[in-house]
């Protein structure tokens, strides 16, 4: 299965927090992200995303069809994200657009299996692939990215 973190462009600051939108700067990184994206998901690709605003404005440059998963709200949990995505069973990959430090505390216990908290900058896609071997199931680390390198 590949799992494909993307976290949510640069936003605005406010309250209430769902509510908080992208700023310029983050309207131009999720689209850059976006067509980067677009060139490399497989055509058969489930797109879940935040209810938050700002996730929701990073996942539409993508012109997928997407659907909100309120699970991946601020603050969710790392066992949350696997659970949505179906991690590692899954047939189809999965992006899940959230946030930090969610998906950065996601990606270490991927691939470290400790709870620690990475950094993930913002817009940024981590690309991670669950594969069979001999000796057991590992994860690797196909693709890690960000909006300036697109």
């Amino acid at each position: 299965m590949d799992l494909i973190l993307w976290r949510h462009a640069d936003a605005e600051p406010g309250e209430p927090d769902l509510e908080r939108r992208l700023t310029a700067k983050g309207v131009r990184q999720a689209e850059r992200m976006a067509a980067w994206l677009d060139t490399h998901l497989p055509d058969r690709c489930r797109v879940l995303v935040s209810p938050a605003e700002r996730a929701q404005q990073t996942a539409r440059p993508l012109g997928r069809k997407f659907k909100i998963v309120p699970e991946l709200a601020p603050g969710a949990s790392a066992a949350a994200i696997l659970a949505a995505a179906g991690w590692p069973d899954a047939r189809e990959a999965t992006l899940i657009v959230g946030h930090q430090p969610t998906l950065g505390e996601t990606a270490a216990l991927l691939l470290s299996g400790r709870d620690a908290p990475w950094g993930m900058r913002k817009a940024a896609v981590w690309w991670l692939s669950d594969r069979d071997r001999e000796q057991g199931a590992e994860v690797v680390l196909k693709v890690v990215i960000g909006p300036d390198f697109v």
